[in-house]
C-alpha cells in the first residue's frame, strides 16, 4: 500500500511539473528547470552522505571502539540481506538517528550519543532496523527523485516571477493556452506549495514503510514503538543545535519542533499514528 501511495504522489509531482508549464515558463522553461534541478540533485545524490555527516560532526567508529553497536547493525543487515554500512556517532545529547547513502553498497548509519544513553538494547535495535529499512527500501533514491521534481517546480515559479516583472506574462504567444498573468501568479504561488506538500507526504509515507520494515527485521514491533515514545519525549526536551530544516527528514524523529499548523509541513507522520501502526502489527512478520 505504501508503494502505491509513493508512486501516486510521485505521479502528482510529475503532473504538476508537466501541466504547470501551461502557465509557468513554457516548455523551454520547464526543460531548463528540470535539467537544473536534476543537476543539483545529482550532486546531492552522490555526495549528500558526506555533506550531512560532516554537517553533524559525525565520527566513524570501528567495531573495536563500539563492539555492541557494530554487532547489532551487522545482525540486522545480515537479516536484511544487505552489506554492512559504516557506523557513525553524532556528538549530540538529543537522542536521534539517521541513515544515508545512495545505495546499500554506499550506506551509513549514524546515531547520537543521546540515543545510546536512553534506549535499551531491544529499543536501539528497533531504531537501527528502521534506519536499515530506509536503506533496504531505497528511500534516498526516492527522496532524490521527489526533490528533483519539486525543485524544478520551484524554479519554474521563480521564472514566472521574473517573467511578470519584465512583462513576459503575455509575450510568449501562449495567451490562449493559459499564460494570462493572473493564472501565472496563481500558479507561481500554489504550485510550489502543492509540490512541497506532496514531497512532505512522500517523506511521511517512507517513514511508515521504514517502521514496518524495521519491525519485521527484528520481529519485534513493540521494541521500536517503545523507542519512538522515548525519542519523541526526549527530542522535545533536548534541542539539537546543529539541526537544519533541509535535513530534518533524515532523522527517525524530527530534530525540529513542528506543532499546530506547522505540523502540516512536517516530514514525519504524527508519532501516535506510527506507534499505533507498529502495535497493530501481528506475526508472521514479512519484510
Amino acid at each position: 500500500m505504501n508503494i502505491f501511495k509513493t508512486t501516486l504522489l510521485l505521479t502528482v509531482l510529475t503532473l504538476l511539473l508537466v501541466y504547470g508549464d501551461a502557465a509557468i515558463g513554457g516548455q523551454g522553461g520547464m526543460i531548463f528547470a528540470f535539467i537544473m534541478a536534476m543537476g543539483m540533485n545529482f550532486v546531492s545524490y552522490f555526495w549528500s552522505d558526506k555533506i550531512v555527516l560532516k554537517m553533524y560532526d559525525a565520527t566513524e567508529v570501528s567495531e573495536a571502539e563500539h563492539p555492541s553497536l557494530h554487532q547489532t547493525v551487522r545482525r540486522i543487515t545480515q537479516s536484511a540481506g544487505l552489506p554492512m554500512p559504516k557506523v557513525y556517532i553524532i556528538p549530540s545529547d538529543q537522542p536521534n538517528a539517521f541513515a544515508t547513502g545512495r545505495n546499500p553498497e554506499h550506506s551509513a548509519v549514524a546515531v547520537t550519543r543521546g540515543i545510546l544513553r536512553i534506549l535499551d538494547q531491544e529499543e536501539l535495535a528497533g531504531v537501527l532496523a528502521h534506519e536499515i529499512g530506509h536503506v533496504k527500501n531505497r528511500d534516498i533514491l526516492i527522496g532524490t527523485v521527489a526533490a528533483t521534481l519539486a525543485g524544478a517546480i520551484g524554479m519554474l515559479a521563480h521564472m514566472a516571477q521574473w517573467a511578470l516583472i519584465f512583462g513576459g506574462g503575455r509575450g510568449n504567444e501562449r495567451d490562449d493556452e493559459g499564460s494570462h498573468p493572473v493564472v501565472m501568479i496563481l500558479m507561481m504561488i500554489l504550485a510550489p506549495i502543492a509540490a512541497m506538500l506532496v514531497q512532505m507526504a512522500i517523506s511521511r509515507t517512507r517513514e511508515y514503510s521504514a517502521d514496518r520494515t524495521g519491525a519485521s527485521l527484528i520481529k519485534n514491533p513493540d521494541a521500536l514503538a517503545r523507542a519512538l515514545e522515548k525519542l519523541e519525549r526526549a527530542a522535545k526536551a533536548i534541542p539539537m543545535e546543529s539541526a537544519q530544516p533541509a535535513t530534518a527528514h533524515m532523522f527517525i524523529v524530527s530534530p525540529l519542533t513542528a506543532e499546530g499548523v506547522m505540523g502540516l509541513f512536517s516530514t514525519h507522520p504524527p508519532m501516535e499514528k506510527r506507534i499505533e501502526a507498529l502495535r497493530a502489527m501481528r506475526p508472521p512478520y514479512v519484510v
